[in-house]
């Protein structure tokens, strides 16, 4: 099955992971080195990202065509609007297409670090599923079509402080043609399951996928509260890291068990899926997985 739109009837709970194009010969080899140990633990898909005004467009690529040519992974490219043309993106999702992709997760995008590229054709990721939704419509995929992701703020968007305003711009974007969500990552649950509850209640029924991150050091945490604007750290998940600063291994352990215990709450609870934020580093995230006891992502139907 190679659309992740329909793995979750069919499938149960899926499990993911997200990989960033390297950046040169040295990180491409260590990458790869690592990637038997998540094709072992095979997951549902890997998603690849997408820099920042689309950087990264010709390597992104290239490691998906990689990941399915010499994988079993499934890839699904990022693919962000901001600073493209709509002749530019149509010939994108061609090479997508004709490289035998069939999801694709619709971002808006950050500027690059080095300027704003401008706004382009697609301001909004509105605007990208849109044109997304408009390709598969014009018989642009000999699949019939690409499986459309979205991006989720369970804490809300940084830009849209009103969440009753930022919910209806969220359920405009899921019925311009998104089949599914994968959340912002999160770290207390019972933000993500009052968010599950609140686009149930605006009519949102498409899966929601949650975004978690096992912290693997005190650095590492400083930094994802930068990138990761308005997300909450829990003061027992800050102490419990901020005790352990002294012994790296220590963090990472407890980092792991922080996670482990997230992802076994929100399967209790009926999440349609998990995927995991990894930093292109394997071990953290199969540390998780062996403490869950899960050996596939078919294994979280049964949890066994």
């Amino acid at each position: 099955m190679s659309r992740i739109d329909q793995m979750f009837s069919e499938r149960g709970p899926t499990a993911s992971f997200e990989f960033f194009p390297p950046k040169d010969g040295e990180a491409w080899d260590a990458l790869f080195a690592g990637i038997s140990a998540f094709e072992q633990l095979q997951p549902s898909f890997v998603s690849v990202t997408y820099g920042a005004g689309g950087s990264t467009r010709a390597r992104t690529h290239d490691l998906v065509v990689r990941l399915r040519s010499e994988t079993c992974l499934l890839p699904m490219p990022h693919l962000t609007g901001r600073g493209h043309t709509k002749a530019e993106m149509e010939s994108i999702l061609v090479r997508f297409a004709e490289s035998g992709v069939d999801n694709i997760l619709a971002l808006r995008g950050d500027p690059p670090k080095d300027g704003d590229p401008g706004p382009g054709d697609f301001p909004h990721a509105i605007d990208l599923v849109r044109f997304i939704q408009s390709f598969n419509e014009s018989g642009g995929h000999p699949n019939g079509g690409f499986a459309i992701g979205i991006a989720g703020y369970p804490e809300g968007h940084f830009e849209t402080p009103n969440l009753l305003t930022e919910m209806d711009h969220f359920r405009a974007k899921v019925d311009a043609g998104a089949d599914f969500v994968i959340s912002q990552l999160f770290f207390d649950n019972r933000r993500f399951l009052d968010w599950r509850d609140r686009c149930t209640m605006a009519g949102i029924q498409i899966p929601l996928v949650a975004g978690l991150m096992p912290i693997t050091s005190a650095g590492g945490m400083r930094r994802m509260a930068e990138l990761a604007a308005g997300t909450l750290i829990p003061a027992r998940l800050l102490r419990g890291v901020l005790d352990r600063e002294a012994d790296p291994e220590m963090v990472e352990a407890f980092g792991v068990l922080w996670a482990t215990e997230q992802s076994r709450d929100l399967l209790d609870h009926g999440v349609a899926g998990l995927h995991y934020y990894t930093l292109n580093r394997s071990r953290a995230a199969r540390r998780v997985y062996e403490t869950l006891g899960i050996r596939d992502s078919r294994s979280f139907m049964t949890g066994s």
